[in-house]
């Protein structure tokens, strides 16, 4: 019975969300649709506005149209409602609506919550979205602080506006700005801006649950006088799988990148070497999901492209604003993968074992995505028969996993291509096994079971 409500529970999560960000998406469509939202400087569709607005909320950050110039600064301002909510996600958004018109937060909306970032109680969670929109301006604010320093003196007043819009997009991973169409390449030589940017994006795409957990640990060091004290609670496996991999992608990443592009002309080959681990260093954080670039991505070689693929693909952590199968899926992979060729039974981290459950749920994670890109990179190759087969590849992992990143490939996609960008970024964003609970409303107990017989695999 308890396996059932949860499942119940599961699917209307799931309907809430899938349908929450497909009315976010249209309505988002229909303002930036206004003349009050568009600068008049371009031609503005219908079908660039759907793309623009599914970007947005989807945290993508592929453009078919220059933000800086074909929206006005109303239009920018929606544009930016629109990437907070598909940062903090539907469900705490609506419970912060909520909250702000002084409704009360019942069981129904409390169990739609925990359901939301996988939680198992019931108990603070209101201020669990208290914590989580509170941290995530004061991390905004910070970072447009930051901004301001570089930008206010370039840009006078408009700098205060830009500030703020980078430092949500980065946060949040949208990889938009107002101010140039070639992202943040001319500040690729610029420690604060490139730092600044770094900072957001891991914070935001590192997730909610190392938040609270070293947060907590500062709490602690605090009353007890800054005194190094041993932790009383064994850090969560998530956590610390979250963490260990993400330093690994980041730093493997920038080594790897910087390997390859060493001595290209067209990346780092004119750099001095602090510039070529600057550059290198960002390209690999925002791979993570950001979408921000301060190198053309079209100017890689092809092997380097290959591994922005893989990184691109693996995407930040859980319970944070990036996409991608996460950190942990990748991580329960690579050690079952690990535990079958030593002959063990079960899969193992950190001295701790991981249930059959979320194994099958990682490989199904894995699948699932690897199955929507493949139709995807397909799909768009028959509707685009002049693009390479990079670009495609590179443009559908950036859409399903919400990326932002292009090889200059997104502004030359016809009325179709831009059709499969959308239902592959809606996919990303509310991940391809939500989508398939959501198709699936039956209710499959595993009632019956069959003998068991041996298959040869291998």
């Amino acid at each position: 019975m308890m396996i059932h409500q949860k499942k119940h529970k599961r699917f209307i999560t799931t309907k809430i969300i899938a349908y929450g960000f497909i009315l976010t998406i249209l309505v988002g469509s229909l303002l930036l649709m206004l003349p009050i939202c568009q600068s008049g400087e371009m031609e503005v569709s219908y079908i660039d506005a759907l793309f623009t607005a599914t970007t947005s909320v989807c945290v993508t950050g592929l453009v078919t149209l220059p933000t800086y110039l074909a929206w006005s600064g109303f239009g920018q301002f929606i544009i930016l409602i629109l990437v907070e909510i598909g940062g903090l996600g539907i469900i705490t958004f609506t419970m912060l609506f909520l909250l702000i018109m002084g409704k009360k937060i019942g069981l129904r909306e409390r169990m739609l919550i925990a359901d939301a970032y996988n939680i198992d109680t019931s108990r603070g969670l209101v201020i669990l979205v208290k914590r989580i929109v509170l941290g995530t301006l004061a991390v905004q604010g910070v970072g447009a602080l930051l901004y301001m320093i570089v930008f206010v003196p370039e840009f006078g007043v408009k700098g205060i506006w830009h500030s703020i819009f980078l430092s949500a997009s980065a946060f949040c991973n949208a990889g938009m700005d107002t101010m140039f169409a070639n992202s943040l390449e001319p500040y690729v030589f610029h420690p604060l801006i490139n730092f600044t940017s770094m900072a957001l994006i891991i914070l935001g795409g590192i997730g909610y649950p190392v938040w609270w957990y070293f947060l907590e640990r500062l709490r602690l060091w605090k009353n007890n006088n800054f005194r190094f004290i041993k932790a009383k609670s064994r850090m969560p496996l998530s956590v610390k799988i979250a963490v260990s991999v993400s330093l690994f992608l980041i730093f493997g990443g920038m080594l790897i990148i910087l390997g390859l592009e060493y001595n290209n002309p067209d990346t780092l080959g004119n750099m001095n070497f602090w510039q070529k681990l600057q550059a290198a260093l960002f390209q690999s954080v925002t791979l993570r999901t950001a979408g921000f670039f301060t190198i053309p991505q079209e100017n890689f070689r092809i092997s380097t492209s290959i591994v922005h693929c893989i990184w691109m693909f693996i995407g930040g952590s859980p319970s944070g604003t990036a996409g991608g199968i996460k950190t942990t899926t990748i991580t329960v992979l690579m050690l079952t993968i690990i535990s079958i060729l030593r002959g063990r039974d079960e899969t193992e981290s950190f001295h701790r074992s991981i249930s059959g459950t979320i194994v099958r749920k990682a490989m199904s994670v894995f699948a699932v995505s690897f199955t929507v890109l493949l139709v995807s990179t397909i799909a768009l190759a028959a509707v685009q028969p002049d693009a390479n087969f990079m670009d495609c590849l590179y443009e559908t992992i950036s859409a399903i996993s919400t990326i932002g990143l292009t090889r200059a490939f997104t502004g030359e996609l016809n009325l179709l291509g831009k059709i499969i960008i959308i239902v592959t970024m809606y996919i990303g964003r509310i991940g391809p096994i939500s989508l398939s609970l959501f198709f699936n409303t039956g209710r499959n107990e595993n009632l019956i079971r069959y003998p068991q017989e041996n298959v040869s695999v291998g």
